[in-house]
């Protein structure tokens, strides 16, 4: 991919710190971007004795992450970055493991969800740690917000296979 040209701002942080935050930001925006489509896909097609509670969980879930997707996409630009946010440019990126369209069953869907939702947990964690490194405060409390987020979505999944 061809890199992109860092538009101007007066923002108080240097070009190549920019730079890196704003690939860290357009992974991160990848990796959500993918597990949206993933939990929609759990939504549409889960199977079983607990079908209506699932099916409106995931369809819950997976509209808590869209401001997630805004906000990420809306830093990348605000640090004169390009957001790259299209279904095929997350496709390319995303370090998601794929979702496997013969999981339809509620507990198959769940335990695949769990997964997904517990390694863009970490993988936001890192980028807490990643923007604070490079001295971006705001993108460092932007990525804490939506850990805090995926932590509570993942306790309402691993919630249902708990006794």
């Amino acid at each position: 991919m061809e890199k992109l040209k860092l538009h101007k701002t007066r923002i108080d942080l240097d070009s190549e710190t920019r730079e890196q935050l704003v690939a860290l930001l357009n992974q991160q925006l990848s990796d959500t971007f993918d597990l949206y489509s993933q939990t929609k896909q759990a939504h549409w097609n889960v199977k079983g004795p607990q079908f209506f509670q699932l099916h409106e969980l995931f369809d819950k879930l997976a509209a808590d992450l869209l401001p997630n997707i805004d906000d990420m996409a809306e830093r990348v630009t605000t640090l004169g970055g390009t957001a790259l946010g299209t279904a095929k440019m997350s496709a390319k990126t995303s370090r998601l493991e794929d979702y496997p369209a013969t999981v339809i069953g509620g507990q198959q869907s769940l335990e695949t969800l769990i997964d997904r939702y517990a390694t863009l947990a970490a993988s936001t964690r890192e980028a807490i740690e990643a923007s604070a490194k490079l001295g971006d405060a705001d993108t460092s409390d932007l990525f804490t917000g939506i850990s805090r987020g995926l932590d509570k979505s993942l306790w309402f999944l691993e919630a249902h296979l708990q006794a």
